[in-house]
């Protein structure tokens, strides 16, 4: 079983290692910065900062600072034949690569200098702002992908979590009209103590910690990511550490929306407010969550409304654990005379596990299915780094899926069914629909 390593510099930036034989090593950097963050006029900012570092940082080069262009970026690690991605979450923005082994360092490197040292030179952005805007229009052509993010703004209103991660148009333009705007938010946010750095190697430990050590300079340390930059483009203004605003729904009742869409198809999400990350109840949410609705064909759902009735193409929930909320939901698509008996059937399913417990042959093939579905998730690298530095992010320390599948062995058909009377009944579930 794979041994997790940890450790905490003296700025509060904290290294998660996990050792592996592979020769591809994987490192990245998780910042607690993401949508929820932002104010409406400067939605998309984060997503917007994940695009935009890559346009040209600063480097550390001979005890001095120097240019680093969006062409030599890509070329630094590409031609070494190493993968740089990034994204952006509601709560989360992530930098990470995988690469040869013996380019460790360089890649470290590139990355601190991303979140640490980025210029947004405003030729390279205000390109990149274009592609961020197609990106927008793409989006909202894709109802499949744009229903979460209206869904999300049904249940989470009038909190920044109701926020679109792309953002919009109009506070693309205000965030994009100068470097300052996106230096001061990483000033607030891309702070140490909300960073980790995750690596996965066959390196030891011991000199992995050591090599970032050497990267981490004493002024990274003492002033806030990004005031290397600030000073650069010529301002002095330092942000202080921002907080988070907790969410605390002030209406907490269930809500219908339609919505007019040029789409062939129905397109239909409902759901409700769920557990946050690290709650007791989580992993079985999760494990009900699979049974109704996971990606196996043989999901309670699927069987109903696909190869039963053959009323849709797609049908599936989903379960989103945040930091202090969460949310489940069901998305299905079907011709628009079917949305009452789609709806019927989901009704029915729900009110199944409400109402009758799982057998005890049922709970152990579910638990059965699940063992297998995430012992081969495990299987890949990318995941497992991504889930690493995300527990370490909220919880200071890394499990493994055994860890997780163990918890869930001691899961009864009684606290499932409470679990379903609690996240489940018809009656409480917010419904959103293009039509």
């Amino acid at each position: 079983m794979p041994t997790f390593f940890y450790y905490t510099y003296p700025s509060g930036l904290r290294l998660v290692y996990r050792h592996t034989p592979s020769p591809v090593a994987y490192a990245g950097i998780m910042v607690g910065a993401g949508t929820r963050d932002e104010q409406p006029d400067i939605n998309g900012m984060a997503h917007y900062i994940e695009h935009c570092v890559f346009k040209g940082t600063l480097t550390r080069q001979a005890n001095r600072f120097v240019p680093r262009s969006s062409s030599q970026i890509i070329h630094h690690l590409e031609d070494v034949g190493a993968e740089v991605n990034a994204y952006t979450t509601k709560e989360e923005t992530v930098f990470y690569a995988a690469t040869p082994t013996r380019f460790l360092q360089r890649t470290l490197h590139l990355l601190l200098d991303l979140v640490i040292r980025p210029t947004f030179p405003k030729k390279e952005t205000d390109k990149e702002k274009s592609v961020i805007l197609d990106e927008i229009e793409s989006y909202n052509d894709s109802p499949s992908e744009l229903i979460y993010d209206d869904f999300e703004s049904l249940i989470f209103s009038h909190h920044p979590l109701a926020l679109p991660i792309l953002g919009t148009r109009r506070s693309l333009k205000q965030i994009s009209s100068s470097p300052k705007m996106p230096l001061q938010f990483m000033q607030q946010y891309y702070r140490p103590e909300r960073m980790v750095v995750f690596v996965q190697s066959r390196l030891p430990f011991a000199r992995v910690r050591t090599l970032l050590e050497r990267l981490i300079e004493e002024d990274d340390c003492t002033y806030a990511p990004a005031s290397t930059a600030l000073s650069i483009i010529g301002t002095d203004q330092y942000s202080p550490a921002a907080k988070r605003i907790p969410f605390s729904p002030l209406d907490p009742s269930p809500r219908t929306a339609a919505y007019r869409r040029h789409t062939h198809q129905l397109h239909l999400m409902t759901g409700q407010r769920a557990y946050p990350l690290g709650h007791p109840m989580q992993l079985p949410l999760y494990l009900l969550n699979n049974i109704l609705g996971g990606g196996a064909m043989s999901s309670r759902l699927n069987m109903s409304l696909r190869e039963q009735k053959g009323l849709v193409y797609t049908v599936e929930s989903q379960y989103t654990p945040l930091s202090d909320t969460g949310y489940w939901n069901i998305y299905l698509a079907c011709d628009p005379e079917d949305k009452q008996q789609c709806l019927e059937l989901v009704y029915k399913e729900l009110n199944k596990l409400i109402a009758t417990p799982l057998t005890s042959a049922q709970l152990a093939q579910s638990l059965r299915q699940l063992q297998g579905q995430m012992a081969i998730s495990a299987e890949n690298n990318e995941n497992n780094v991504l889930a690493m530095a995300k527990q370490m992010l909220y919880f200071n320390k890394a499990y493994t899926w055994q860890h997780s599948f163990a918890q869930l062995q001691s899961v009864t058909p009684d606290v499932l069914q409470a679990v379903a009377k609690e996240i489940f009944m018809p009656d409480r579930l917010f419904t959103l629909s293009y039509e």
